[in-house]
């Protein structure tokens, strides 16, 4: 077998695909003399590197389990002329992490936080950022369930580990005082330790009524709320629009 051939049984076996599939242009661009040994290395791995880190940040995008995959510039703010567009870029840009400070996004179902949330997300997840998103109502039964195994603290260190946590729609659905002691525990794993970004349609101020108990609310909201930016987003339903402008269409 030439020496070629066993270059190319050696770039399987070390998972080299690109450079493998560019070999044979390099070679023969080596022989006419059009290019260097050092150039047709550099260009070689970078062509490796290149793809190598795009189907990383593809599989961080992929774990991270968002609800779907829309990014800020795909929000429409003409809709939502309230909203700070140069606050969600600052956002974007990841610098609330460096200080692991939250994000709360509060408002009206249909304004858009879950697809605000959701572009940090993936802001993030396209640095290589431990991200992941999660309902606030499955996350409450899986720390329900993990108590019932006895694993609670297992699973607390689980959603405790990712450097960016998103907890969409606190609020929809009531949370028990045992429930709410969990998630307490959660946040207080997390705080000023990781940054957490939530999303809800309750009032900060009202958050007695989510969790029940007073005292566990106000536990919850002064580690959240200390070193966060707090968003009140005032604006339509997106849903809402879209249905109305169905209707009038038929209408027409």
């Amino acid at each position: 077998m030439s020496r070629y051939l066993k270059l190319q049984e050696n770039l399987d076996k070390l998972k080299l695909s690109q450079i493998k599939i560019h070999l044979g242009d390099y070679v023969d661009k080596i022989n006419d003399g059009s290019i260097s040994v050092t150039d047709a290395l550099y260009e070689l791995t970078e062509k490796e590197i290149e793809v190598k880190n795009f189907n990383a940040t593809n599989a961080m995008i992929k774990v991270a389990g968002f609800p779907y995959l829309k990014e800020l510039s795909d929000y429409d703010f003409n809709f939502q002329p309230k909203i700070n567009k140069s606050q969600f870029l600052d956002f974007t840009s990841l610098r609330f992490l460096e200080n692991n400070n939250n994000i709360l996004l509060i408002g009206n179902s249909g304004v858009g936080k879950t697809h605000l949330a959701t572009s940090i997300g993936i802001a993030a997840a396209k640095k290589r950022v431990s991200t992941y998103f999660i309902k606030c109502h499955d996350l409450i039964s899986q720390l329900k369930k993990a108590h019932l195994e006895n694993k609670l603290d297992q699973r607390i260190k689980h959603f405790a580990k990712y450097r960016l946590l998103i907890i969409d729609e606190i609020g929809y659905l009531p949370i028990g005082e045992q429930e709410a002691k969990m998630f307490f525990q959660l946040i207080d794993k997390r705080y000023e330790k990781k940054s957490t970004i939530i999303t809800s349609n309750i009032n900060l101020s009202d958050w007695s009524e989510i969790f029940v108990d007073n005292m566990i609310a106000s536990a919850i909201l002064d580690r959240l709320v200390h070193h966060s930016s707090i968003v009140n987003i005032i604006g339509n339903s997106y849903r809402t629009s879209q249905a109305l402008s169905r209707i009038d269409e038929s209408q027409n």
